[in-house]
């Protein structure tokens, strides 16, 4: 869940990386074919960029870790019941989705509505274009090579300009790119940029249309008096080129304006940097690896060998027993006393077991209830070996007395050290994120962006469009004059949170060494513990509810520096 919260961040700040790139910089340069491209080709950067990822590996120092060849399968789990929590991330999710299969039901509905018109009409086919006149009074489009009009509503010169313009639209497969703007709006609904750039598209495409057409057509004057005459229609055909789909006065001053010098043709290079920043510090993986390729854990790895008895146990393996620990371990094994019941089940046995010169040590149960188990755990650490003799649970448990093994009610004389509580290993504390003083941002007459002008609600008042173009001056005017206060105050942020993340991704690098040897550790302490105490003992049993107070603790150290990690998120964003 957290990665995909964490792609669609990603994404939405590389569209608002390229919509800022094309309303500051390329907006009012005239190369209109080119900006198609930008535009398209910064919505296949923020959907493809994110899964691409740079690894970047870090030789450490190996770690001394001293244990036998655990599996790192070991996962400890304790059952805790828990108040009822609000899981946002679900929130979330389900908003998104309430909010994407409304959009899906309008995109649904535009198809049937463009059906609808285009459905039972009579087709004139010229050259690749397929002409539609229909009696609806409806505004001009084109979808793909359909262009759909109603002749009755216009002149004949009238219609001509509108044909060329459609006919631009319908061979550079204009289509295309209205279609993607939508899937994306459907897929990033949330984030406002995404609708301001599907407009950008969308406008861009009619300054290609009017600047084309304009080429074929002879009075460019009476052209700009269709696009007028065309802003009267209300009703259109979404997910279509409209004839009027942006502002008037945006397309007539682009259709007016000189040619842009080729030189501005910089600006395009200008999102390379801020790319390259981007892969630097959202798209490189970090990987520690240890110096050496194969290391040792240690020199002398410890080993464990159990040779268990059960009651099912025959006189044959009882014999291959025996000469497995004298051949493996030199440890001379007796077996004496043995009883057997009608089902031919051990019921009672005597173990002595002698290793060199050393003490001896003797297993002895007697009863009439067929035995459960017993056994010779052998541990082989640094080159010396320790011989402990085990029980599991029932009437044939070990009881300690002093220094005296005591089963079923017998005493021998087998010397075993004092049982003592094991201690659990301790789980490393999570590094914090650095925090500190951020740097202030503009002064607050700074900090609000510009509200731009509305325009006239009619064009053809020369006096308010007088007093529309001062004012869209002025307001491009503070737009310019805004950006390099935001754009150094941006800067100090990213360079202060740039050192920050370095100095906490040492830190986890360090804390994930760190925890790779508890998780062995803990593999070691439970196998440890199993055989030493038995998984029915007592002495299992309270260290095990030790183990599992660690873990809670541990458990609470995880939630906070889950807390702080996004106290963290806040105070960037804030930022």
């Amino acid at each position: 869940m957290e990665a995909l919260f964490i792609y669609i961040a990603k994404s939405s700040g590389l569209v608002i990386l390229f919509y800022c790139a094309y309303y500051f910089l390329l907006r009012k340069e005239t190369f209109f074919n080119s900006n198609r491209w930008f535009l398209l080709t910064g919505l296949v950067t923020s959907l493809i960029l994110p899964f691409l990822f740079y690894t970047k590996i870090v030789w450490i120092d190996p770690v001394p870790v001293s244990s036998t060849n655990y599996s790192q399968s070991f996962i400890p789990q304790t059952i805790q019941q828990e108040l009822f929590e609000i899981n946002w991330n679900y929130v979330i999710i389900s908003t998104y989705c309430i909010g994407f299969f409304i959009l899906i039901i309008k995109f649904a509905a535009d198809f049937y509505s463009l059906n609808s018109v285009l459905k039972g009409k009579k087709i004139q086919q010229q050259a690749d274009f397929k002409f539609i006149d229909v009696s609806e009074n409806i505004a001009p489009f084109s979808y793909f090579d359909y262009i759909v009009y109603n002749s009755s509503m216009y002149t004949s010169a009238e219609l001509e300009n509108i044909i060329e313009h459609e006919k631009v639209h319908s061979d550079q497969n204009h289509t295309i790119d209205v279609l993607i703007s939508r899937v994306f709006c459907l897929l990033f609904w949330f984030n406002p940029i995404i609708w301001l750039y599907k407009k950008a598209i969308l406008q861009n495409l009619e300054f290609i249309a009017d600047n084309e057409a304009s080429k074929k057509i002879s009075d460019k004057k009476a052209y700009q008096y269709t696009l007028l005459k065309i802003t009267t229609h209300e009703s259109c055909v979404a997910i279509t080129n409209h004839f009027y789909q942006s502002l008037i006065k945006k397309r007539i001053v682009m259709l007016n304006k000189n040619q842009s010098k080729k030189r501005n043709y910089w600006k395009y290079y200008a999102i390379l940097p801020a790319l390259v920043a981007f892969v630097f510090l959202f798209q490189i993986k970090t990987i520690a690896q240890e110096k050496k390729e194969a290391q040792q854990i240690s020199k002398n790895p410890t080993s464990v060998d159990v040779y268990k008895i059960k009651k099912s146990t025959t006189d044959q393996e009882l014999k291959e027993f025996t000469e497995k620990l004298k051949r493996n371990h030199n440890v001379d094994v007796v077996i004496s006393d043995i009883k057997r019941n009608t089902k031919n089940e051990l019921t009672a046995i005597k173990v002595e077991i002698q290793k060199g010169t050393g003490e001896d040590q003797t297993i002895q149960i007697e009863g009439d209830e067929p035995i459960k188990s017993c056994g010779i755990v052998i541990t082989t650490e640094n080159g010396s070996k320790k011989i402990n003799v085990v029980t599991d649970g029932g009437m044939d448990k070990p009881i300690v007395v002093g220094d005296n093994l005591i089963i079923n009610g017998k005493s021998n004389s087998t010397k075993i050290s004092t049982i003592s509580t094991i201690t659990p290993p301790v789980a490393p504390t999570p590094p914090t994120f650095p925090t500190g003083p951020m740097p202030q941002a503009p002064a607050p007459d700074m900090s609000k962006m510009p509200k731009p002008p509305v325009p006239p609600s009619n064009p053809k008042d020369k006096a308010a469009m007088s007093k529309f173009e001062k004012e869209m001056a002025e307001f491009e005017k503070k737009m310019e004059s805004f950006e390099p206060d935001m754009s150094a105050y941006e800067k100090q942020v990213e360079e202060i949170m740039s050192k920050r993340e370095a100095l906490f991704e040492k830190e986890m690098e360090k804390y994930e060494v760190a925890m790779d040897k508890f998780n062995a550790d803990m593999e070691k302490y439970t196998e440890e513990i199993e055989i030493k105490y038995g998984k029915d003992s007592k002495e299992y049993e309270v260290n095990m509810k030790q183990f599992e107070r660690d873990m809670k603790q541990f458990e609470k150290n995880m939630k906070l520096h889950e807390k702080e990690m996004k106290e963290m998120e806040k105070e960037s964003q804030k930022s």
